[in-house]
């Protein structure tokens, strides 16, 4: 059993009394200038302080419910956890040419049983529709300036002779555009490539394009999860995920909903085209849609049981904790069962602003319970009533109750892949990115170690700290917070903030990418707590990659590559911005430099290595891959973290 420490709630000794008092009365009473023990104002300070530390040693003893039940009066709440989300990926048993084929908001999905036959449920979070995805024109444009030309295609008969993709040395923004008959808004397009290379040169794996989809406001780049085309370098196929704004456009007087394929510049790190892909025939198929999902478990209609029809009543929940992040429960009142008149309650944070007819309630979604507003005797002694109160004898039921959350659900990509339920020509479902903001409740030790923070603060964000504290408040899924003054913004800050996710070797920018929501909450939070005249930038931090290039010798009898995998899981564990690496296993501090002399006696204390030949350090591009010159030495701004990016290792062995 876990024994809770026991808090300070005052930590001034006899000394501390006296040295105050001392403070004061030099401020308030100049003309008092003795202060020496045998002054007799002095001797009633220490009596007086020596009373103090009597009660401040018995205040201190309180037990720690007594002093939870104190943070409770302060409206101190444990915080409840947090759903990660996703994007759920279904693919079609065929391709779609009729009616659309719907994926209906509540669909779940869930990963294979572990070892313990632990099972993660997802939940779509909206309908998604497969549309047949017809191709009506095609188009190829040289470069920004030069104009579209329209290829002779005619559906169902294919192209009329072959043409160049490009120009005929690709230039970089030279263009491919698909002209489909409607718009496939969040769907898997498929499409089909026959065409003729001649020397083209690209790395397949890596080809310089850029498929992108016209959504309105302009174009908005796809996901590409599957290329047997090697970059239209020989015939296959490209799979290719529309965005949900795609939408129809006129381009040289064709109507259609556009797809392009782009060429990108030459960044140096690969060659580029040399000559154009010859496109002999096109053809385009919807074979999947990808729809939003939530690691929860929403639940029907269920009774809480009668309403007593006094003020203040308490009503216990079926389960919990529940989940506020996923959406809003319904709380609903109704005379008798046999009527259909149910009334509709809102939720609120407090009842300060309720009117006595305000059908207002409020809910602790760590205990579980639902309140209905207070009455409170005013000094009059005429009694006032923050929200309405259910009749005597109403049913109250509630729905669209979540549950789920926490850390479980950051799962990596790849692993929701069972239906619970056949959907009609649906044959399978992935997660092509891992599952991210996922965040466990608060602990009773984190809420009472973060009650005196609340209180010196009193909700209002004037120290860096008092920043910090309210942005975890109001996004749990955090996983680091840190304020910074904004030079560059008269009496501005700088909030960065750092989600929740799954570290290690599979950690990857896009993983450190706060959410909208979530910037949005905590944006949200500190304007309403912010001094007036304040200005708050709510953002990542900027990210450095850091390469590691090491040569080992490990020790005799161990099997090298066991050795690489616990140096690199070393270096990955160091340079890790996450809760868990770093120095101290806070996360890698926020500026701190990074010094190939630690990185030299990090490696050398892994277990398994002997001699440590050589270790450099580099920098690195996280988005592009782009490696830096080596260095001794890699300084970060105030706003930066660094990130591992493909350590490598190279071990020997002792002849």
């Amino acid at each position: 059993m876990t024994v809770l420490p026991t808090p300070e709630l005052d930590d001034r000794r006899f000394e501390d009394l006296v040295d105050e008092a001392k403070r004061l009365i030099r401020q308030r009473c100049p003309e008092w200038s003795d202060d020496s023990p045998t002054d007799p104002g002095i001797t009633l300070v220490e009596a007086f302080a020596f009373m103090m530390d009597q009660m401040i040693t018995r205040l201190n003893d309180v037990p720690d419910r007594l002093y939870a039940k104190f943070l409770d009066l302060i409206g101190l709440r444990m915080l409840p956890p947090v759903a990660a989300r996703t994007e759920l990926t279904f693919w079609s048993t065929t391709p779609v040419t009729g009616p659309p084929l719907t994926v209906y908001e509540g669909t779940t999905v869930a990963t294979m049983p572990g070892e313990d036959d632990t099972v993660i449920t997802f939940r779509t979070e909206e309908d998604v529709s497969m549309v047949a995805a017809e191709l009506t024109a095609v188009l190829t444009r040289a470069g920004v300036s030069g104009g579209h030309y329209v290829h002779d295609y005619r559906p169902g008969h294919g192209l009329s002779a072959p043409f160049a993709a490009f120009s005929q040395v690709p230039q970089p923004d030279d263009e491919l555009l698909f002209g489909l008959r409607q718009p496939a808004q969040r769907c898997a397009v498929r499409i089909e490539f026959d065409g003729q290379v001649d020397g083209v040169g690209v790395v397949p794996q890596s080809p310089p394009l850029a498929w992108e989809a016209w959504t309105g406001g302009g174009w908005s780049v796809c996901d590409v999860s599957e290329d047997t085309t090697g970059g239209l370098n020989r015939s296959g196929h490209i799979v290719v995920h529309l965005p949900a704004g795609h939408t129809t456009a006129v381009r040289s007087g064709v109507a259609a909903a556009w797809l392009r394929v782009r060429v990108l510049p030459a960044d140096g790190t690969a060659p580029t085209y040399a000559t154009s892909p010859v496109v002999h025939g096109l053809g385009v198929a919807t074979v999947g849609a990808t729809a939003p999902g939530t690691h929860a478990e929403l639940l029907g209609p269920e009774i809480l049981g009668e309403a007593e029809g006094v003020s203040g009543q308490r009503m216990q929940l079926p389960f919990r904790p529940v989940l506020l992040s996923y959406g809003e429960p319904v709380l609903e009142t109704a005379d008798s069962a046999s009527t259909q008149d149910w009334k509709i309650w809102k939720r609120v944070d407090d009842f300060a602003s309720s009117g006595p007819e305000d059908r207002h309630y409020g809910l602790d979604p760590v205990a579980g319970e639902v309140l209905f507003g207070p009455a409170v005797r005013q000094p009059g002694g005429t009694v006032r009533r923050y929200g309405a109160t259910p009749r005597v004898g109403a049913l109250v039921r509630i729905r669209d109750l979540a549950l789920g959350g926490g850390s479980a659900g950051n799962v990596p990509a790849g692993a929701l892949r069972s239906l619970t339920s056949s959907i009609p020509f649906v044959g399978a479902v992935e997660n092509r990115s891992p599952g991210r903001g996922g965040a466990d409740g608060e602990t009773l030790t984190e809420a009472l170690a973060r009650g005196p923070v609340m209180l010196r603060s009193s909700q209002r964000a004037v120290t860096a700290e008092d920043f910090e504290i309210l942005a975890h408040a109001a996004a749990p899924e955090l996983a680091r917070a840190r304020c910074l003054p904004a030079h560059d913004v008269p009496s501005g800050v700088r909030l960065l903030v750092v989600p929740t996710a799954a570290g290690g070797p599979a950690l990857r920018l896009e993983h450190l990418v706060p959410a909208e929501d979530t910037l949005r909450r905590v944006a949200q939070r500190l304007d309403a707590a912010r001094l007036v005249g304040t200005s708050v930038m709510v953002e990542p931090p900027l990210y450095r990659g850091v390469t590691v290039v090491a040569r080992v010798t490990a020790v005799r009898h161990r099997e090298p590559a066991e050795v690489r995998l616990a140096v690199e899981e070393a270096l990955q564990s160091y340079l890790d911005p996450l809760p868990g690496g770093g120095p101290d296993g806070r996360g890698w501090p926020f500026g701190r430099s990074v010094l190939v002399g630690e990185v030299f006696a990090l490696v050398q204390r892994v277990p398994g290595v002997d001699v440590v030949s050589d270790v450099r350090l580099f920098t690195a591009n996280p988005v592009t891959g782009e490696r830096g010159q080596e260095t001794t030495r890699i300084d970060l701004a105030a706003n930066s973290l660094v990130i591992s990016y493909d350590h490598q290792v190279r071990v020997e062995t002792r002849s």
